[in-house]
């Protein structure tokens, strides 16, 4: 288990997310606005499906991670992160998802750089982030942590952002 520090001074436990966390993560992402639900998925669903959270609890914990950050204070799922990487090794995707009423206290800042360092560790030369052009808080953010943005071949409403490591 890794801890973070938030901005905001929330201290959070991450860990690797296993099978026995579907139900939780179900219940988390049912915390999770309709709208980022949407954006992280990109799909509109009331609810996640069991084959949505399939890759997140059967991880294979180096080419794919998936990380459930915990409130230490009270226990709460608040944040969801994903580090998926190519077979070469070579780039990882990261997707960030936080429980609405812990947005703009820090959570996802903290848990970009824990995949960055991930990425890092991974000895990757990058992380991407794929984004719905209309997602405008997660890509500020990612500009905000230095990613690029770039135009999304043959996908007009989505940008891909970028950051490179060497």
């Amino acid at each position: 288990m890794t801890q973070l520090n938030t901005r905001s001074g929330i201290l959070l436990d991450v860990r690797a997310a296993c099978e026995a966390d579907e139900a939780a993560l179900a219940a988390f992402f049912d915390r999770v606005t309709d709208e980022d639900r949407r954006f992280r998925f990109l799909a509109a669903a009331e609810h996640v499906s069991h084959d949505q959270l399939s890759p997140l609890i059967h991880a294979d914990h180096y080419q794919s991670e998936s990380f459930l950050a915990f409130d230490k204070a009270n226990g709460l799922l608040v944040g969801s992160a994903l580090l998926a990487c190519d077979k070469a090794m070579d780039t990882g995707e990261v997707a960030v998802s936080i429980r609405s009423d812990y947005k703009g206290k820090g959570v996802g800042w903290a848990l970009l750089d824990f995949l960055g360092r991930e990425a890092q560790a991974r000895n990757l030369r990058q992380v991407i982030a794929i984004e719905s052009r209309d997602n405008h808080a997660a890509i500020e953010l990612e500009r905000e942590k230095g990613f690029t943005p770039e135009p999304f071949d043959g996908e007009p409403g989505l940008v891909i952002l970028s950051k490179t490591f060497r």
